[in-house]
């Protein structure tokens, strides 16, 4: 199980499936606490996964601005992805 823990102890994504894809852990989006989620609209392409689209990330009433993202419409190697998150594995929140 992959708990998003990492965020000052903080738990803000738990689930017991999810896509290893380059290195990164995707996580189902139903699995997020969407209170701590917010879409931005920050956009990345990337040559082999498609456009990815952001959210920032608050825990304990910090941001972290575009920390998290997903391909919505995901290809090649990322096509499993559909509807899953991921986010930078370095994040972390201090209060």
């Amino acid at each position: 199980m992959w708990d998003g823990e990492g965020c000052n102890g903080t738990v803000i994504v738990e689930s017991d499936r999810f896509e290893a894809v380059d290195g990164n852990i995707y996580f189902p989006s139903e699995s997020l606490r969407r209170v701590d989620f917010v879409p931005t609209d920050h956009c990345t392409v990337c040559g082999w996964k498609g456009m990815a689209n952001y959210y920032s990330v608050t825990v304990r009433g910090e941001q972290v601005e575009n920390a998290a993202w997903t391909y919505r419409v995901p290809t090649g190697a990322a096509v499993n992805n559909r509807g899953f998150i991921d986010s930078y594995p370095f994040v972390t929140v201090e209060t």
